[in-house]
Parts: C-alpha cells; sequence; structure tokens
C-alpha cells in the first residue's frame, strides 16, 4: 500500500502549503503499515527532492515534460493521473490551496473517482482497505461535515493550517516518470506574472492588525498601521471595511479575502462573522479590541480588550514605544 503526497510548487519554490501535506502523508502511511511517497511535477523541481527527503518520503516521483516549464491545471492534472494510474496508491493528498483543489479536481475527473476537498480531519483506524471517512470543511467552513470515500483511490485535499509540517528524515529514491502530454492539456499554463512588494504579506506575517467597521473611516487606520509598524507585522481589515472603500480587497481576512495563520491577530472594530472567522481561526493567538462583549470575535478570542480601539490602540503603541525606548 502506498500514500501519495502531492508537492505543490511554483517553479521549483515549495510552497508553505506542502509541508504540512507531506506531514499528514506520512503520518497516515504509518497508520496504515503503507509507504510514503511523493510526487513532484516538472523538471524545475527536482531539486526539491532533498527538502522532501526530510519529511520521511521513500520514494519521490518526478514527473517530466518538456511542457512543465509553469503550472498549467490539465498539464498537472494529467500528469498526476498517469503517476496514480502507474503506482495505484491507496491514498494521494494535495494541498487545500486553489491549485490544490483545481490539481485534484482535474485528476479525478480524468481517472474517473471521487475526491473530498478540504478535510480537517481523518479517520484515526483506516488501514486503507475500507472506505476512509473523514470531515471536511464546508460552506466556507461555517459546516464540518462528516464523509466517506469509498473507492478504491482515495483523492483528498488537506485545509490549510490543520497540520503543521514536522521533519522525519530519510534516504529518499528517486523515481523518473516520463509522462506524455496532447496538446488538448497544454491550453492553460501560467504565462506572466505581477511582482508583489518585497516582504512579509497578509498570508505570511506572524503579525496581523486589522480593523473592521468600528475603525470608522480610511483615515482612521493610521493608528493600527503604526501598531503594526512597532510590531513588524501588516495591516488587514473585514469585508466591511473594503466594501466601503477604506481598504484594497488584497487587505481583506476571510474566506473571500486571505487566509492568515500568524503568531498574534489583534482584530480592531471586527465584529467577527463567519465569514471573517474562516480567514483568522488559524492564528496563534487572536486578541479582540471591541466595546461589544458579545461580539462574536470577542467569543471566539483568547484574549480581549473591551473598550475604544481608538483609545486603546494608541495606548499600546504607547506602552511599546516606552519599552522600546522610542
Amino acid at each position: 500500500m502506498t500514500v501519495l503526497a502531492i508537492v505543490e510548487h511554483d517553479r521549483g519554490t515549495i510552497t508553505p502549503a506542502s509541508f504540512g501535506v507531506l506531514t499528514a502523508a506520512r503520518n497516515l502511511a504509518k497508520q496504515m503499515g503503507a509507504k510514503f511517497e511523493a510526487l513532484t511535477i516538472g523538471a524545475n523541481a527536482d531539486a526539491l527532492s532533498e527538502v522532501i527527503s526530510k519529511y520521511g518520503a521513500t520514494t519521490i516521483h518526478q514527473a517530466h515534460n518538456s511542457a512543465l516549464l509553469d503550472f498549467g491545471p490539465d498539464a498537472w492534472g494529467e500528469s498526476i493521473a498517469q503517476v496514480v494510474r502507474k503506482i495505484t496508491p491507496q491514498l494521494v493528498i494535495s494541498s487545500g490551496t486553489e491549485r490544490g483543489h483545481e490539481i485534484i479536481a482535474q485528476a479525478a475527473a480524468r481517472l474517473d473517482l471521487p475526491a473530498a476537498m478540504n478535510c480537517l480531519e481523518f479517520d484515526k483506524n483506516f488501514t486503507g482497505t475500507e472506505p476512509l471517512k473523514v470531515v471536511r470543511a464546508r460552506w466556507g467552513g461555517s459546516l464540518m461535515e462528516e464523509s466517506q470515500i469509498d473507492a478504491p483511490i482515495k483523492l483528498v485535499t488537506l485545509a490549510n493550517h490543520i497540520v503543521e509540517g514536522v521533519e522525519d528524515p530519510t534516504n529518499s529514491q528517486i523515481a523518473v516518470i516520463e509522462v506524455e502530454l496532447d496538446d488538448s492539456v497544454k491550453q492553460t499554463f501560467v504565462q506572466d506574472r505581477v511582482e508583489r512588494v518585497a516582504g512579509v504579506t497578509l498570508a505570511t506575517s506572524p503579525v496581523v492588525v486589522s480593523g473592521g467597521r468600528g475603525v470608522g473611516s480610511a483615515e482612521a487606520f493610521a493608528p493600527l498601521e503604526e501598531l503594526a509598524g512597532l510590531l513588524n507585522g501588516v495591516v488587514g481589515c473585514s469585508r466591511a471595511v473594503t466594501n466601503n472603500g477604506w481598504r484594497n480587497h488584497t487587505d481583506q481576512v476571510g474566506q473571500t479575502g486571505t487566509r492568515i495563520a500568524p503568531d498574534i491577530y489583534i482584530a480592531c472594530g471586527i465584529s467577527g462573522a463567519i465569514q471573517h472567522w474562516v480567514g483568522a481561526m488559524a492564528s496563534k493567538n487572536i486578541l479582540a479590541i471591541n466595546i461589544d462583549p458579545q461580539a462574536n470575535i470577542v467569543t471566539k478570542a483568547g484574549y480581549a480588550v473591551i473598550g475604544d480601539l481608538h483609545v486603546v490602540v494608541p495606548a499600546i503603541s504607547a506602552e511599546i514605544r516606552r519599552r522600546k525606548n522610542l
């Protein structure tokens, strides 16, 4: 038996979500008494074998084709399908990112198999021969669904920030697989990119200071910007803020914005609607600043200050400056 982890990468740079996928796949393989193997797509990902071996994959399959120079959902999905037909794993796991969902859906369609997306939990008694019981997030995380995947090969994606990547090194073998791709799967590839400003982003920052409708205006975000700067963090916002035109959509935390997992999330004047909570719930610590003690974000936060954010936030910044002698 084999558990196969799909390693998502961008032109040879592994995505953070893949570390959780590798760890989850390894854990399931140990539980099943199965082999743990991994798959990279495109020769530009071959160098990732050193990183992948640190997570315990005994065999790293490298799908090669001259067309696999960049991401293409059809080509990647077909590549996965061909490798799955060749090695017939019992379980295939990909990341719960937009790309991860898309390539598993592509592979599932080509293999005529079901797929379960955004899985949060796997049956701890699964042996590989029976249907796989999973818990997966539905409706943007507002509903947890218990499902069973009854198929000879189970295809799943792992919800983001559910499993933390943990190394368990081994000596991996490399197996190059030449996949055949015809013109029908070469229609869609990434051709160009818009480079973002260097530095931490909303998705990667260890500190996020967010503002909601309670901030009051675009100009009133200045104290939040100051606090984020003192903490070497970034500023986020709720959907209400972007709807009012106070900040760009790229700053939005939530189901339709960016999902974050900082060390601390400071939510200022945010009610905490379910769509926002879905984007913030992976935060390791949450501090809510709100005048309403019954606000959803307050009841879910580990820490809360019940008060006016326009008073509390500047006071926090002043204390930080005092301690830093600024």
